[in-house]
């Protein structure tokens, strides 16, 4: 029945959309119409033009903002529409593309790294069932083990830094916090975000990494504990700001009506506001998440960069290397199979984050329907 609505809802849409563009060319003067259509075809060609990689790809392009200027002039309305379609498409397109080119790189160490299990063979199994990674010396070995489990560990201890502290920090300022302080400390909280990663690298690495090494006495520089702080710090702004708005966007009237049946402002904040909010609190955290996962250059610098499991493996006082870090060190001097290789990295983090998007969409839908939202 569920299945049978969907298809209904889509059908529904797929036909307003029909009707739309019907009553667009319907209502559209000719000569407007000769503009967008040239434009989106002159569009068209030099995207084409672009990835046959053809010295006359300027030609379509040059037709492309000629015409966009003069459609601009005389028909704003039709070639604002026209703009704004094209470039929604151009940019599914370029995403398109570049999830095929990275996949398609990956493939010649993906048939490499072929394992048999059963008397059946598994293209890229060996990479993520044997722990070595060795591009000089014979065998040569490609596995993702140890930047996985580099990831993994960089990741459980920034989100155990930005997650409570973001979601404490946004309760604050949305909840507690007077206008004044709210007002001063957001935009400084923003600005946070802002700066370079490589920024928080140098200071981890010239700070905190000599004072880590010291005090626990580990041999040289580099461990996931430190490296998860830096950049559970760097995600923190995302947390905060992302967090206070879901949790500012709760109706007031929510909160005065807990307040009005005898409830404190903290049991209104844990029971009403936040449950309320927690699709976006959710959000938030798994914003920080992905930050964490994406993280290349304090991972870089800080980091021995050295593609091997620690020993145990829960040990956070050394850290060897993460799939970003991989990448940024790796790719300047990669080729042929190590190249491949540092695509698979690339793709492993793709669907990590792809995954993770899907979590925060299924969150969303979840509290929606327990809220009485549409379903």
């Amino acid at each position: 029945m569920a299945s049978a609505t969907r298809s209904e809802r889509l059908n529904a849409a797929a036909g307003q959309q029909v009707q739309r563009v019907r009553d667009f060319v319907d209502d559209t003067e000719p000569a407007a119409l000769v503009v967008v259509g040239v434009i989106a075809v002159s569009l068209l060609t030099a995207f084409v033009g672009f990835l046959a990689v053809s010295n006359l790809t300027v030609l379509p392009f040059a037709v492309f903002v000629a015409a966009t200027g003069y459609g601009w002039v005389r028909h704003q309305e039709e070639t604002a529409l026209i703009l704004t379609l094209t470039m929604t498409v151009s940019t599914l397109l370029i995403l398109g593309l570049i999830i095929v080119f990275i996949f398609r790189e990956s493939i010649p160490v993906i048939r490499y790294e072929t394992a048999t299990v059963f008397g059946v063979s598994v293209p890229g199994l060996r990479l993520f069932i044997q722990p070595n990674w060795d591009a000089v010396s014979p065998p040569i070995r490609y596995s993702m083990v140890p930047m996985i489990h580099g990831t993994l560990m960089v990741t459980v201890v920034a989100t155990a830094v930005a997650g409570p502290l973001g979601v404490a920090a946004a309760l604050f300022l949305s909840e507690i916090a007077p206008d004044i302080v709210r007002e001063f400390v957001k935009p400084g909280v923003e600005i946070l975000a802002g700066i370079p990663s490589i920024v928080y690298g140098f200071i981890g690495f010239t700070i905190l990494s000599p004072w880590a090494s010291d005090q626990f006495r580990t041999v040289g520089q580099g461990s996931y504990l430190f490296v998860g702080i830096v950049v559970g710090l760097m995600a923190l702004p995302t947390v905060v700001s992302v967090a206070e708005d879901a949790l500012s966007s709760v109706p007031e009237s929510m909160k005065s009506g807990s307040l009005a049946v005898g409830t404190t402002d903290w049991q209104t904040m844990t029971s009403i506001t936040l449950p309320a909010a927690f699709s976006g609190v959710s959000a938030a955290v798994l914003l920080g998440v992905g930050r964490a996962i994406g993280e290349t250059m304090a991972a870089t610098v800080m980091l021995r960069g050295v593609p091997q499991l620690t020993e145990p493996l829960v040990n956070v006082f050394y850290g060897q290397e993460t799939l970003t870090s991989l990448i940024a060190r790796n790719y300047g001097e990669a080729d042929g199979l190590q190249m491949d290789a540092l695509f698979v990295a690339g793709v492993i983090l793709f669907i990590t984050v792809l995954f993770i998007s899907i979590g925060a969409q299924y969150i969303e839908w979840r509290m929606r329907s327990k809220l009485g939202g549409e379903a």
